[in-house]
């Protein structure tokens, strides 16, 4: 019967591309590690590693199984951390990465929430409109808004951010309300020289009048009439429901943008990690739909 343990062997083996280095790491020999990998080979009758003088190289069936034997030592690590942590108290430093739109405007009271329950914790809010590396800047949690890029990084969903169609109620009265065909020729605030808007299944390669790169920028631009902005809910919300801006094309969304919570691994994840993702998690509302703007602009 092949152990669990040398399939865990294997992956350490693999990730550090070196039997002395993981044997270094476990507290054994050299040895040892290799002993154990060549009978884990001829138990499976499949050749895992093709060996030099100076390096390592994964076969294409060694690829492949390395692929489960790290999610099953991924498991393993965290079921152990589990365990170990479950009355931990969170204690040190955490860095935590956010765009700043959504740092000003909903991760205060998140953090505030994490400090008062944990006392012996402390956190460095790094506020950045641009994609972090968290390994080389030493962060440990990022807020990532939108399409995931980097499937290295262990990722939690925290919900959907809705995006509208907003313009003012003078712009409106002035050019009148597009249609989705029309949008294409409307003036419009974007975020670069060109980009494709989807409105009820028509897309929409809009020419904006004015190009920003700032969601804030382009929310008081869409409230001071230059056009249509595509705006999320935290910051057009109060705009709306005082009639400053309306809703265009109905209460669907225009578009929603996943949020996630994303860390550099499982393996042994710091309690004060694991707590301030669950703290995060359970603060969804700022990421509801306009539900009730959209039925007042109906009525």
């Amino acid at each position: 019967m092949i152990s669990p343990a040398d399939m865990v062997l294997f992956a350490r083996v693999v990730r550090e591309g070196s039997f002395t280095r993981a044997a270094r790491q476990l507290g054994i020999t050299k040895q040892t590690v290799s002993e154990r990998i060549s009978k884990l080979e001829e138990q499976l009758g499949v050749r895992l590693l093709e060996r030099t003088t100076r390096r390592l190289r994964v076969t294409g069936a060694g690829a492949t199984y390395y692929d489960r034997c790290a999610a099953i030592a991924a498991q393993i690590d965290e079921a152990n951390s589990e365990a170990q942590q479950q009355e931990a108290e969170p204690v040190g430093l955490l860095r935590v990465s956010s765009p700043m739109l959504y740092g000003r405007r909903y991760l205060a009271p998140v953090v505030s929430e994490f400090l008062g329950r944990y006392p012996k914790a402390r956190v460095e809010l790094v506020l950045a409109d641009r994609r972090i590396n968290l390994i080389e800047e030493g962060l440990d949690v990022a807020i990532h808004i939108g399409t995931l890029d980097d499937s290295s990084l262990v990722a939690r969903k925290l919900g959907e951010g809705p995006m509208y169609l907003v313009a003012s109620p003078g712009f409106l009265a002035q050019y009148g309300t597009p249609s989705a065909r029309e949008l294409r020729d409307a003036r419009c605030i974007g975020f670069s020289a060109f980009e494709t808007w989807s409105v009820e299944g028509v897309k929409s390669r809009i020419d904006p009048v004015l190009t920003v790169n700032d969601l804030e920028v382009a929310c008081d631009a869409a409230i001071a009439g230059v056009g249509i902005a595509c705006v999320p809910t935290l910051l057009c919300q109060d705009a709306v429901r005082e009639g400053r801006l309306k809703v265009l094309f109905g209460p669907k969304p225009a578009l929603l943008r996943s949020v996630h919570a994303v860390y550099p691994s499982r393996l042994n994840l710091p309690t004060k990690v694991r707590l301030f993702v669950e703290t995060l998690a359970t603060r969804v509302a700022p990421m509801l739909p306009l539900h009730g703007a959209a039925r007042r602009r109906r009525s």
